[in-house]
């Protein structure tokens, strides 16, 4: 099973912490055909009554319309890299430290299996960090493949 690792845009919006506020900023986009690879909605501990979304990626014009009509921002303070590879004991771990080794430091992490297959989207404070991090899970997945050999 090959492993991929990319950039993705993060789109950001704020909402009322209530029954339904998340599902009235989704609709629009699934309206306009958003294939989401990522979201992630949580309360705002330092705001009572607000939670915030991040979710990405939004593809040509009409997406990143709706986002935009529903209170979607485009998040230019993080960037995120999506990672998905084979699931094994250990497989994050392997990114995570070689992100470590490599002084490289995360503002969050969002992991999930799916059958055989996990993936990461990666949150990072700068395009170069995040630039770097790809750098570095490439280089991992080249030395687990040379020890195979």
């Amino acid at each position: 099973m090959a492993q991929t690792v990319n950039k993705i845009e993060v789109w950001t919006c704020e909402i009322e912490d209530r029954a339904g506020t998340l599902d009235a900023k989704l609709q629009p986009l699934a309206g306009a055909g958003v294939d989401l690879t990522f979201a992630l909605a949580r309360r705002q501990a330092d705001r009572p009554g607000r939670s915030i979304v991040y979710l990405g990626p939004l593809k040509g014009p009409r997406q990143i319309k709706a986002a935009e009509s529903a209170g979607f921002r485009l998040a230019h303070e993080l960037v995120a890299v999506h990672f998905e590879g084979p699931n094994k004991p250990g497989s994050a771990s392997k990114i995570t430290h070689a992100l470590a080794e490599a002084g490289i430091n995360m503002r969050g992490l969002m992991a999930a299996t799916i059958g055989k297959k996990y993936m990461l989207v990666l949150a990072f404070d700068s395009n170069e960090q995040a630039e770097a991090a790809i750098v570095q899970i490439k280089e991992a997945g080249k030395k687990k493949a040379k020890k195979k050999k």
